[in-house]
């Protein structure tokens, strides 16, 4: 990735997809910056005319993606990076968490990056090289009371990147999947972090992770300038991860669920393996 590339970077007005764009630029590449309301890219644009573009878009409006994806190509000629980052922050138990609720996170977090990687790939596959990214979390590893709807779709578009990583290596094309932990990217502010109706029953558990999203806002220990940095050298690397944790948090958290899991099957071992016909 020593040449100059063109990024396609979604959820760029804030967080990590600002700090990615910034770092793209700052390494002479050009991003297309794409986001619901680019009002908030207006500083980046002034300051590089010749290497950002904002372009408005609502990732959940699939069907403007292909049409959107073709245009960037047609005007850049090509597309080498496309990070999947726009979402939000989801807290509500199970039984609080509407289906509409669901459905709605499942739009931004997988159907839109799904519908993204779909469009780009045709491209990728011609030039023979590009990277895809997909922006999940700590909370695609494992999960916990308050989280499932936000794990579901992180677990979901995990899935979906691991097929895909088979599907487009004898392409060329890379995929990382980066789970970060707790960074100071907004998602806990107003606006980006999204409750369900909150019920007595669940204080003691979601209610406590709903009191933390609440309270922590600002304090988080990771610097996305540090996550995009990350992000850029296992790109650059000679062999890009397939996932990525990043922050303390993280790692501590993946290894110790790989742990437990590991454990269980051990533990288990014996009465799954004696499951075939005799």
């Amino acid at each position: 990735m020593s040449n100059p590339k063109i990024w396609l970077v979604t959820g760029a007005s804030s967080g990590f997809g600002r700090a990615i764009t910034q770092a793209a630029i700052d390494a002479g590449d050009t991003v297309v910056a794409i986001a619901r309301r680019t009002a908030a890219l207006d500083d980046l644009v002034t300051a590089y005319p010749d290497q950002i573009e904002a372009v408005a878009l609502d990732v959940t409006d699939t069907e403007r993606i292909e049409s959107v994806v073709a245009d960037i190509v047609t005007r850049h000629g090509r597309i080498d990076v496309l990070v999947n980052n726009a979402g939000r922050t989801q807290v509500g138990a199970v039984e609080e968490t509407t289906d509409r609720e669901l459905r709605d996170l499942f739009d931004l977090h997988f159907f839109g990056p799904a519908a993204l990687t779909r469009a780009v790939l045709p491209q990728m596959r011609a030039q023979g090289s590009g990277a895809v990214v997909m922006m999940s979390s700590v909370g695609g590893q494992m999960s916990f009371a308050g989280f499932s709807a936000y794990s579901a779709t992180k677990f979901a578009l995990e899935g979906f990147a691991e097929a895909l990583a088979d599907e487009v290596a004898p392409f060329g094309i890379r995929v990382l999947v980066v789970e970060p932990g707790a960074f100071r990217t907004g998602l806990f502010g107003p606006g980006a972090a999204y409750f369900s109706a909150e019920s007595a029953v669940y204080a003691d558990t979601a209610g406590a992770t709903r009191r933390m999203v609440e309270n922590n806002d600002g304090a988080q220990p990771g610097d996305p300038a540090k996550a995009a940095a990350a992000i850029r050298t296992a790109l650059e690397a000679d062999r890009t991860p397939l996932r990525l944790p990043l922050g303390e948090d993280s790692v501590d958290t993946v290894l110790g669920h790989l742990d437990a899991v590991r454990a269980d099957v051990v533990e288990w071992e014996k009465v799954a393996r004696a499951t075939a016909f005799e």
